[in-house]
């Protein structure tokens, strides 16, 4: 019989190129997804999968399945937000989505302690993740996400809670020694720390590299935590949110404003789910409490 316990493991396979890999990402062992790969290929009568010096990968009728297997899939995922989308009770677990650092800063504030207050039969879960989890595959219910602009997610709905301007910064100590830019056009003539990696194209990177094209990189950094501790190094400039920047005090705020660079932060749930009564009680409440939850995330209660 075809499962979609079987297209799951396919998929996952399909999805990493690797049996350990896909194993990892489902909290299975490699044996396991092995098994279920044999089991379809039985099941369908054709191979799938096939073995090359450098590992696996799909056959050509493997990587024509793949499409149908997403399909059934997102199917699955569609009939499971229906049925939570059902479920009336005032009680159960909120999956809070967002990143580490926004985890860190809403920890620090009151405002979790008060919702547990006010809806007893409710709990609070944190998911800290810097990777984008998918909520119409139900891997958490809600999210406080981060954009340069509107979300693009047509099946998301949400608000914008807050949002942080960008400004340069540099450390006291490089004020000291090379001066301190008085306009953009300055820093082609400073040290830059440079944004690589999974950063590299981000907007604050590509502005960087607009204004200053020319300018001697001091360091480059491929996260942003790295990035901070390269400008109060010494390296060099570099745009920061203000809510990094200011949480230094080592590093001056040089230019203060880079015109166009804003962070925006939504609070997004599948549109399947808006209405589910757990949901909507969290989303109410940040509502009611908009001014508590900006101060925890950008220092500021009033937009």
């Amino acid at each position: 019989m075809l499962t979609w316990d079987d297209l799951k493991h396919f998929l996952a396979f399909a999805r990493t190129g690797s049996m350990l890999t896909a194993a990892q990402a489902l909290g299975a062992n490699h044996s396991t997804v092995r098994r279920r790969l044999a089991a379809l290929e039985q099941h369908l009568g054709c191979k799938l999968v096939e073995r090359h010096l450098s590992g696996y990968r799909l056959t050509e009728v493997g990587a024509g399945l793949r499409p149908y297997a997403e399909r059934v899939e997102e199917a699955v995922a569609a009939c499971e937000r229906y049925a939570a989308s059902r479920d009336k009770k005032l009680t159960g677990v909120v999956r809070l989505a967002c990143s580490p650092t926004v985890g860190e800063r809403l920890r620090r504030a009151p405002l979790f302690e008060t919702f547990q207050a006010r809806f007893p039969g409710l709990h609070i879960e944190l998911l800290l993740s810097d990777r984008l989890v998918d909520l119409a595959k139900g891997e958490a219910d809600i999210a406080i996400r981060t954009y340069g602009r509107e979300p693009a997610e047509a099946s998301l709905v949400g608000r914008k809670i807050a949002e942080d301007p960008w400004a340069v910064y540099a450390s006291r100590s490089y004020v000291e020694r090379h001066g301190r830019p008085e306009t953009t056009e300055d820093l082609a003539r400073h040290s830059v720390v440079q944004f690589g990696g999974p950063i590299a194209n981000h907007a604050a990177a590509e502005w960087l590299r607009t204004v200053a094209p020319h300018a001697t990189i001091g360091a480059c950094s491929e996260s942003f935590p790295g990035l901070v501790l390269a400008v109060k190094s010494g390296a060099g400039l570099a745009p920061l949110s203000t809510v990094l920047g200011k949480a230094e005090t080592d590093l001056v705020r040089v230019i203060d404003r880079v015109p166009g660079l804003v962070t925006h932060y939504f609070l997004l749930v599948h549109q399947d789910m808006r209405h589910t009564p757990r949901l909507r009680a969290f989303y109410d409440f940040v509502e009611s409490e908009i001014k508590g939850f900006r101060k925890a995330l950008v220092g500021r209660p009033e937009q």
